[in-house]
């Protein structure tokens, strides 16, 4: 036995030496081979905690300062909005820190069941819902009003996230036309189809355009065909325009928009001439915090949708130039969060996330400035609003759990 294991050694010998000729540098690559790169789990994202501050502080201040004249007005207490603001934020804080020392694997596993239950709950709002004005968005489970819409932004990011993970290698295999299309974009696009359409029944067509907007952020970001993105876009664009035209309201916020001149100032277009009044008079650095005068019933509201034009009259052009780099500033940092995510559903959450707040933020400053026609979108981390504050808060938490995973270690 001895001698045969000899016999076999020294036949294979040349062999090596041959592949030794052949190869450069082999002898490196066989005593050193490349350490893997594994994640490894530490601290969170301190800049990203940093900046989520900076947002909460300065939304706090402007909710306080758009809030307490219509807070004296309308509930006899200038800190009525700022002291319910200020206990959801505290609460809301507590729990973003809980969920980012959760592992967001733990988090996965209610991606499909939490949809299908806010799937039903969407189903239910047409025929069970609550109206105001001539929306029915709302629902009552007991002492709790909501709108399913809300959470539903975010299990939407986490079941698109579920599903581009799971089938990622049929998503990316753009060799094969059929089945990269089939996984990476119908497939994701019924999903968020289903989901526009029950939201569409509520009249919420702000919240379809955002739903479509994460939805298609997530589809892109998982690598799926760029051409079937661009024909799902002008598809969901034509769809909406057309929904818009037959439905009342809506065409009459478009033509407000459009015509303005057609309505009475202190019809339609009131709520809109008073806030672009508010960024006029602001001009470069702002009458002073706190020194607004739109706020007096002129700004219907100015702690929630409006709000930014507010902070436009009290601060001026460096205060919204101030606002908006630390929503770029948010972006920027959580894509490097995303990049340096330990798998595709970590990462994915994350650009769906970031890509939301970016959203909404962008579509309510363009509402603001009379860019879009007006409707309900909220400037986040600013605008009022206990049940979305927390929720925001819950989302943050996600971000800086799977930032625990973004070091990097050789092993």
């Amino acid at each position: 036995m001895n001698n045969t294991n000899n016999v076999k050694t020294r036949t294979a010998a040349p062999s090596v030496k041959n592949t030794v000729k052949k190869t450069s540098k082999p002898n490196l690559i066989k005593k050193n081979p490349e350490p893997a790169i594994v994640r490894i789990k530490g601290a969170i994202d301190r800049p990203m905690l940093v900046i989520i501050i900076l947002l909460l502080c300065f939304g706090s201040i402007m909710v306080f300062s758009s809030s307490f004249a219509t807070a004296l007005t309308k509930k006899d207490d200038s800190y009525y909005y700022i002291k319910r603001q200020l206990f959801f934020l505290v609460a809301g804080f507590i729990i973003m820190m809980v969920v980012s020392r959760i592992d967001y694997r733990i988090i996965r596993r209610f991606a499909v069941p939490g949809f299908i239950v806010l799937l039903f709950l969407l189903a239910l709002v047409p025929v069970f819902g609550l109206t105001k004005g001539q929306a029915v968005r709302w629902i009552r489970l007991g002492p709790v009003r909501f709108q399913p819409s809300e959470p539903m932004k975010t299990f939407l990011i986490l079941m698109l996230a579920h599903y581009c993970a799971t089938y990622q290698n049929k998503i990316i295999n753009h060799r094969d036309f059929k089945t990269s299309s089939m996984y990476g974009n119908l497939y994701p696009y019924v999903i968020v189809g289903i989901v526009c359409f029950l939201v569409a029944l509520e009249k919420h067509f702000s919240g379809v355009i955002i739903l479509f907007l994460i939805g298609t952020i997530v589809i892109f970001a998982a690598g799926a065909r760029k051409f079937w993105l661009i024909v799902a876009g002008s598809a969901g664009s034509t769809v909406v325009l057309i929904a818009i035209m037959f439905t009342s309201y809506a065409k009459a916020r478009i033509d407000t928009w459009i015509h303005p001149e057609k309505y009475s100032a202190l019809g339609e277009v009131w709520q809109t001439l008073q806030g672009l009044n508010a960024i006029g008079s602001g001009g470069f650095l702002g009458v002073g915090l706190g020194n607004s005068y739109q706020k007096y019933s002129y700004v219907a509201e100015p702690q929630n949708d409006f709000i930014f034009s507010i902070l436009c009259e009290e601060l001026g052009f460096v205060g919204a130039l101030a606002v908006i780099a630390l929503f770029v500033a948010f972006v920027w940092r959580g894509f490097i969060i995303a990049m340096k995510a330990p798998d595709s559903f970590s990462s994915l959450v994350v650009i769906g996330i970031i890509g939301k707040v970016g959203v909404q933020a962008v579509l309510n400053i363009c509402v603001v400035t009379a860019l879009i026609p007006n409707t309900g979108i909220t400037l986040p981390f600013f605008s009022y609003g206990g049940s979305a504050m927390m929720l925001l808060l819950i989302e943050m938490g996600i971000v800086l759990s799977v930032s625990r995973y973004s070091y990097q270690d050789k092993q």
